[in-house]
Parts: C-alpha cells; structure tokens; sequence
C-alpha cells in the first residue's frame, strides 16, 4: 500500500482519532496520572487493546456491506432499533455537553480571556456548528488529518519533558486496587478510553462517506481500511499513555490535586506546566489541549449528528441509509442545542459530571460491544471481510471484562 492509499484508507480513522483524544485524554488519562502517578497505565493500555475489535467491526461492516452498523442492529432485531434510538436520543447530548465544557474550559485557559464560561461554551457550539455545516466530511477529514499530527507532535514533546519529574516506583503501586474510590475511578476512566462505543457506529459512517465519491476500481480494499484504522487507533493509545505521564510528571509528583472545576481544571493544567516545566512546555501543553478538545468536539458533533440522521432514514425504511445533507443540519444544530441544556441542567461540579457522563458510557460498552460482535458473525456479509478467529477472542475477551466491570460498579455503589 503506497502513501496516497494509507492516507485514504486512514481519513476515518484520523476523524475517529481526533474525536477520540478529548475528555478520555486530557481529562481522564491526565487525572489519573496525577492522582495515581504511573497505576494506571497498564489499565490503559488494557482498555484501548479490549475495546479495539468493537471499534473495527464498524470499519468491516460497513466496508463489506456498504451500511452502517445501525442497518446491522436492524438486521438482528427490528426491536433493537427502537432502544438503540432511544438511548442515543438520552446520552448523546450528554457527550456533547462533556466535551463542549472541557473544550470552552480549555480555551479560556489558554487565551486568559476574562468572557463568562457561558459565553465560551456558546462561542465553541456556534464555531463547531458553523465549520461543520460549511465544510462537512472533507473539511472534517482534512482538518483531522492536519491538527492529529499536530496535537500528536506537542503532546509527545509535553510528555517528554514531563518524564525526568515521574515517580517510576508508581507504576508498580497496586493500593488503588482495594480503595472503592479509586476502582470507581477506573470504571469512569474505561468508560470514555480512548472513547465511548457509541463511536464505533461512527466508524461506520465515516467509512461510508469516505467510499462516497470512489470510483469502482478506486475502491480500496477491506484490509487496506484495516490498516488505516488500526494507524489511527494505535495513535490514540499512545496519547492516552502521554496525558498519564504527564500528569504524573507534573501533579503526582508536586502532590497537587485536580481541580473540580471545568476552568479551574484547565487553568489548573496549563498553570502548573508553566511553573514546573517552563514556558515552552506550558505552550505545548495548552496548544495540544485546545486542538484536543477542538477536533474532539468536530468528530463527536459530526458522529452524533450522522447518527441521528442514519436513525431517521431507517424509519423511513432506507435500511442503512445515511443522513442527506438537511437532515444532517437539522441534528447538528439540535444535538448543539441540546447539549447546551444540559450542560445548564447538570454542571455543577466538573470531575462529577465527567465521572458521572463516562461512568454511563461505560456501562453501556458490554452491550455496544457484544452487539457490534454478533453484527460481523451473524449478518449478511462477505464471508472474507469477516474477522479471523483471534479478533474474534479477543472481542469476547474484551465482553467479559467490560461485562465484569459494569457488575462491580453496582456492587461498589451498593457498599
């Protein structure tokens, strides 16, 4: 595969990527480096590895079959449709609105600007509604593809320079195992790692939209996209293992503990950068935040509104259809106003409302995940595009663990 076609075949990944890299890595990752210095990094690493064939089931479907994953739950069980319609309605606004504080939050860090929190959460909604409605998916993929290497470049510089202050003795520390506190931390950080699962429905249509304008003979191959995906996934496994680092470089190792609020917290991060690190790691640290949360929130307000969109057309009986472009403006433009309610209804306490939108999330993972497995074994699809037998194991494995997971949460929340 030449250069152009790994560029082609990685344009959905980049998008999944910049999307990805948002709350579950500047917020999560980095909390939990500072609270638990090096812990956690295995719990990471085992995250992104479990959830991986959940996330690619939506490339192979939609390669293989040209629908997404949502025509895939309909192929299943029409009553599927039905509470997977209903779920998204409640809990995407609710993703919206996370990565929409933290990406206002982050830009007033930065900038020192003296404009109300409101103001900036309104200003990022507009400029996020705006680019998306004039540029779309190519604007979208381009812009992805320029601002992942970007943020991937100063993050990998950040944590570099962080390295010299991390407690290397941290790593091996397994006290957080026996404290509830610590484990409900560890449900709320799986929930968003390196995103949540709904994205995997995501993946699909952003596959899609790439194949959109490809000729026949233009077409890349299942294998190709593969690769592409697992670049770009691989990507944001390594960025969530630099935000640990450096938290636990910057705050684990001065004992600081987070702030609660979404702009204390992010001033909080970009002000100790500068008196521990210096000027120059602050700047990388606050620039690779921003364009973080700003190609997070392009990716989760596109996917969320391509996803309703999808939804739409199955109930109109265009079975795995994908939204036209005023379908697509409608739900942007509520999936924005929706997230703004809630963000008025629910943000109180910042690392609350986190915990509380990725703890959700995360007990909805086993479900997504077991879903997207029976999608690539049991419907219509080339048996070819099918994984092989280990991607198949390890999606089972990642099941168990996810289904393991959601059972201690409740009984943790009952002790």
């Amino acid at each position: 595969m030449n250069i152009l076609e790994l560029r082609r075949a990685a344009g959905p990944g980049l998008i999944f990527a910049g999307s990805a890299i948002g709350v579950s890595h500047l917020v999560q990752s980095t909390r939990a480096g500072a609270m638990y210095g090096l812990a956690l990094v295995g719990v990471i690493i085992l995250i992104n590895l479990l959830k991986y064939p959940a996330f690619r089931f939506g490339v192979d479907y939609a390669h293989s079959t040209g629908k997404t994953l949502i025509g895939g739950y309909r192929e299943l069980a029409p009553w599927l449709l039905v509470i997977y319609a209903g779920v998204a309605l409640l809990i995407a606004p609710i993703g919206g609105a996370a990565v929409s504080a933290t990406t206002a939050a982050i830009l007033g860090a930065i900038t020192g600007t003296d404009l109300s929190f409101v103001v900036l959460v309104i200003g990022t909604l507009v400029g996020t509604v705006t680019f998306l409605l004039i540029g779309g998916y190519r604007w979208l993929e381009r812009i992805s593809a320029l601002l992942v290497v970007f943020l991937a470049l100063a993050t990998f510089a950040a944590a570099a320079i962080a390295l010299p202050n991390v407690d290397w003795g941290s790593a091996v520390n397994v006290e957080w195992s026996l404290d509830v506190a610590a484990l409900l931390f560890v449900i709320a950080l799986a929930g968003f790692m390196p995103t949540s699962m709904g994205q995997s429905v995501d993946i699909s249509l952003w596959t899609l939209k790439s194949q959109e304008d490809a000729a026949p003979g233009e077409r890349l191959s299942i294998g190709a996209t593969r690769k592409g995906f697992l670049a770009a996934y691989g990507l944001t496994s390594a960025l969530a293992v630099c935000f640990c680092i450096m938290g636990a470089g910057v705050m684990h190792s001065a004992q600081i503990t987070p702030e609660s609020g979404a702009a204390e917290f992010a001033s909080q991060i970009v002000g100790l950068y500068s008196e521990t690190l210096g000027p120059v790691p602050a700047f990388f640290a606050g620039i690779a935040a921003f364009f973080v949360m700003a190609t997070t929130m392009a990716g989760a307000f596109d996917g969320i509104a391509r996803g309703y969109g999808a939804l739409y057309q199955e109930y109109r009986g265009n079975i795995g259809g994908t939204a036209s472009r005023g379908n697509y403006a409608f739900f942007l433009i509520i999936t924005a106003l929706m997230s703004l309610a809630v963000l008025a209804l629910l943000l109180e306490s910042f690392t609350t409302f986190i915990d509380l939108v990725t703890s959700i999330y995360f007990l909805l993972t086993p479900t997504t995940a077991l879903l997207n497995h029976l999608v690539v074994t049991r419907c219509n699809m080339d048996d070819v595009d099918r994984p092989d037998t280990k991607t198949r194991l390890l999606s089972l494995c990642g099941i168990c663990v996810m289904t393991a997971m959601s059972v201690m949460f409740f009984v943790l929340k009952a002790v």
